[in-house]
């Protein structure tokens, strides 16, 4: 008897969900189905063997679980239990019930945190334990703030059209939360990126999957053999996926000849500008920085941007140029650790290698990750040695 497959059931289980509330059974409970009929699954198919439509057997059985539950009579019962013999949807509609659910659990009632916690849950199909050690959290934590998102939206069904730029905002944080723990959320979000762009058509769309695929391409030299973050300038570019930047470059400038412009597309032009160089030193810097100027037009409330912007500035006018630009968003910015990172930065282009090293040590104290937090560190111990 050979186990069940974990992939068949992260694909499926999704699928199912989106059916049941699709079907107007509240999310909470169609969820709480899905996940019985995942378990009996687990029991019967090893043993009888995988159904011929593997999706209309969770369907079902969801679906009886739900029915169960919520009956409150023998005639009730009856009318639901007729519904059973409903067709399970065709490929499309699998596809936009997928969709609906995605935009279901990017709920503007959701906190940031909690949408992304659910969409790797219910969309991603990701277990509660996988999605706590992405985040480095308990996993009791993590049951709770799912728990608590699933509360909140109560009975909510799919009866108007979802917000796609909540979406984005929703892939955009599951993305940047890069490649902590186990699972490889980048890798994710370009999956639930993917089946966003199939039912969405929208240029941003595009320029969010753009950026990702731009950014994981570099992935196999964002780490040395130790596990130490390498900067970009330092990255072995023969290990960058060209497949990927191809693609990448290709979705990206279908999604800018729309001449909509939007902060996706203008981030993936800015990769793909470091991509396209065959070396640091051949990087492009007056037109990532021109982009850099697009970008602040389009975020002016985003101080970040501001904060990326004077690593370009450095690069064309000068580190001392980009210092007195970096002491104007330095306000906003205050105790943020990039801000000290990109401030040692600039001064060891400047040329005071003791203030560097004092700042990447103060950069370092506040880092949010352990690569980050001792790569800044030995950047303040080699000024040290000095």
């Amino acid at each position: 008897m050979s186990p069940l497959d974990p992939l068949l059931v992260r694909d499926l289980a999704p699928r199912a969900l989106g059916v049941l509330v699709r079907r107007g059974c509240g999310f909470a409970a169609a969820e709480d189905a899905v996940q019985e009929a995942v378990i009996e699954a687990s029991v019967r198919w090893p043993g009888d063997g995988v159904p011929r439509d593997p999706l209309a057997w969770l369907v079902t059985v969801a679906h009886r679980r739900h029915l169960d539950a919520v009956r409150s009579d023998a005639a009730r019962h009856r009318r639901e239990r007729a519904a059973l013999d409903e067709p399970v949807p065709g490929p499309t509609e699998q596809a936009d019930d997928t969709l609906q659910l995605l935009f279901l659990c990017c709920h503007p009632s959701l906190s940031p945190s909690s949408a992304v916690a659910l969409t790797l849950r219910a969309v991603g199909g990701l277990t509660t334990r996988e999605i706590a050690e992405a985040f480095l959290v308990p996993e009791a934590t993590m049951a709770q703030r799912i728990s608590r998102a699933k509360r909140t939206l109560g009975d909510a069904r799919f009866d108007r059209p979802g917000d796609p730029a909540a979406v984005l905002r929703v892939l955009y944080l599951v993305f940047t939360a890069g490649y902590a723990g186990r699972v490889d959320l980048v890798a994710e979000a370009i999956r639930l990126t993917r089946q966003l762009r199939t039912g969405v058509r929208d240029p941003e769309v595009d320029g969010l999957l753009a950026l990702m695929l731009l950014h994981h391409a570099r992935a196999a030299a964002r780490l040395n053999r130790h596990g130490d973050l390498v900067p970009l300038d330092r990255q072995d570019r023969s290990r960058w996926d060209t497949a990927e930047i191809a693609e990448g470059v290709a979705v990206l400038q279908a999604a800018l000849a729309r001449g909509r412009h939007g902060e996706y597309q203008v981030q993936a032009a800015i990769a793909a500008l470091h991509d396209d160089a065959a070396t640091a030193a051949e990087t492009d810097w007056p037109q990532i920085l021109a982009w850099y100027d697009e970008l602040i037009a389009l975020r002016p409330d985003n101080p970040v941007v501001a904060l990326n912007r004077a690593v370009a500035v450095g690069e064309v006018d000068g580190p001392l140029v980009a210092l007195r630009e970096l002491d104007a968003v330095a306000g906003r910015l205050r105790g943020h650790h990039r801000l000290a990172a990109v401030r040692a930065h600039l001064t060891e282009r400047a040329g005071d290698r003791v203030a560097a090293a004092r700042l990447y040590a103060q950069a370092a104290a506040g880092a949010t990750t352990v690569a980050e937090r001792d790569h800044l560190t030995r950047q303040a111990a080699r000024l040290g040695q000095d």
